[in-house]
């Protein structure tokens, strides 16, 4: 199992150029695992030489988008609450996307993680996948003094999750995984321009606020070293080790 992951910083980037990039890696991977499953299942290699199988390799992009909302496949369209027009008055675009989840919002100030890994090298379960995904975002607000939690059948990161009338997501999460190969991922909260938020139903969920770090500390927040704070906990949540860009290529 290859637990190296490849990490990429690719900065203010177009959502679809993003897009494009994941499903370029995503191809990579499943590439391999379908060529390694040939040679393990043709007749003449039944015992095939382990020299003729590849590693599958991993990535995990940070980026910032301009501003966008996405649909997952599973959400409304209903949920974007503007027209074509007002979304060009906002300068904003939107996106059906192939993740699932419902519909939410990207924009400066954001940490956007898209991990792209074979969970073959980790674990097979998409469900712990996403419980490490929030832990990895709970443990950073805890070094900001910050509680968050959970709350059940709502897949992201909130504060205040215990109290209806207080609780407040912080960080949206949506994922698409195929033969365990996972793509998109999290959208953190953290110098975010939270009126964006107005002119949708984040996640489907009406009833519920929207926040981010500065909003809760009062100040902005050094968004490298947040990065630096998700990338430690989520090589230890996935006992992972980072290659940088320049080692990868």
């Amino acid at each position: 199992m290859n637990k190296k992951i490849k990490f990429r910083d690719i900065g203010l980037i177009d959502y679809k150029e993003a897009w494009d990039y994941q499903e370029k890696l995503f191809k990579e991977i499943t590439d391999i695992k379908i060529q390694n499953r040939t040679l393990q299942t043709e007749p003449e290699r039944s015992n095939p030489d382990l020299e003729l199988l590849n590693d599958t390799p991993n990535y995990f992009l940070f980026c910032e988008h301009p501003h966008v909302y996405t649909l997952g496949k599973s959400g409304s369209e209903k949920h974007l609450l503007i027209n074509e027009d007002q979304l060009k008055t906002k300068k904003a675009t939107y996106y059906k996307i192939n993740r699932g989840g419902d519909i939410t919002y990207h924009g400066p100030g954001q940490i956007v993680g898209y991990p792209i890994l074979d969970l073959d090298n980790f674990f097979t379960d998409i469900h712990k996948y996403l419980r490490c995904l929030e832990e990895m975002v709970i443990l950073t607000l805890a070094e900001y003094g910050i509680i968050a939690g959970r709350i059940g059948g709502q897949t992201g990161v909130w504060l205040d999750e215990t109290n209806p009338g207080k609780a407040r997501k912080i960080c949206a999460m949506g994922v698409r995984a195929s033969r365990w190969v996972t793509m998109h991922g999290f959208a953190f909260n953290v110098n975010s321009d939270l009126t964006y938020f107005n002119d949708i139903i984040p996640c489907g969920i009406n009833d519920k606020a929207v926040t981010s770090l500065d909003k809760e500390l009062g100040r902005a927040v050094d968004m490298t070293e947040v990065k630096e704070k998700l990338k430690k906990h989520f090589s230890n949540l996935f006992g992972a080790e980072w290659v940088n860009e320049k080692e990868s290529t």
